[in-house]
């Protein structure tokens, strides 16, 4: 358990690089997402290694709420976007994270990020809504993509997923990559007796 915990503490670490990486590059960019958007929240095609989603897993043990998590999502039928996304709206499109602090990478990087195109040049991925909300913003990163260009989607997730190969070699739906990250620390407090997980935390 003391190793799952140590893991979380150097992923959430390389959070805060990332946070701050592409945060001040879309704040100077002038590419930054809507208030209280969620689209994005609601794709099913979002993906995450369990990994990135180890520090969420030991947030909701701590909080005990990791059985009752683990048995609601064992039990949906059609998951649609991530569990923790809460609708603030009839079409859901409108509404914010439950667990904003503890979300993984890749939603970190949502908003503007960049990407290597099929010719290996970077290239910059930006959602609609921004492409429409602030599309002048928009077309001057496009310009402005050689002198200043958008740090890599991919580098970060990288840097997260090398911490431990085994724990981030696969990328899975977010959910499913939840429900795994919290059986392997449900499993480690079981086998550690259940002693020292509360005060290691």
């Amino acid at each position: 358990m003391q190793r799952l915990r140590e893991l979380s503490r150097r992923v959430e670490a390389v959070y805060g690089e990332i946070a701050t990486t592409f945060s001040v590059y879309q704040q100077q960019r002038g590419l930054s997402c809507r208030t209280g958007c969620g689209e994005c929240c609601l794709q099913p095609t979002i993906e995450a290694t369990v990994l990135e989603m180890l520090p969420l897993a030991l947030y909701l043990f701590d909080q005990g709420k990791a059985e009752q998590t683990l048995t609601q999502l064992e039990t949906l039928t059609d998951p649609q976007g991530c569990f923790f996304y809460q609708k603030l709206s009839f079409d859901g499109k409108q509404g914010q994270c439950s667990v904003y602090q503890q979300r993984p990478s890749i939603c970190r990087l949502f908003g503007a990020a960049g990407y290597r195109d099929k010719n290996g040049k970077t290239a910059l991925s930006t959602c609609k809504i921004i492409k429409l909300d602030q599309a002048h913003a928009y077309q001057e990163s496009l310009i402005a993509l050689e002198s200043d260009p958008p740090p890599l989607m991919i580098m970060a997730k990288e840097q997260v997923n090398e911490l431990d190969y085994e724990l981030g070699k696969q990328h899975l739906p977010i959910n499913q990559a939840l429900q795994q990250a919290i059986e392997k620390v449900l499993f480690k407090a079981w086998f550690s007796g259940g002693s020292d997980e509360q005060q290691s935390a």
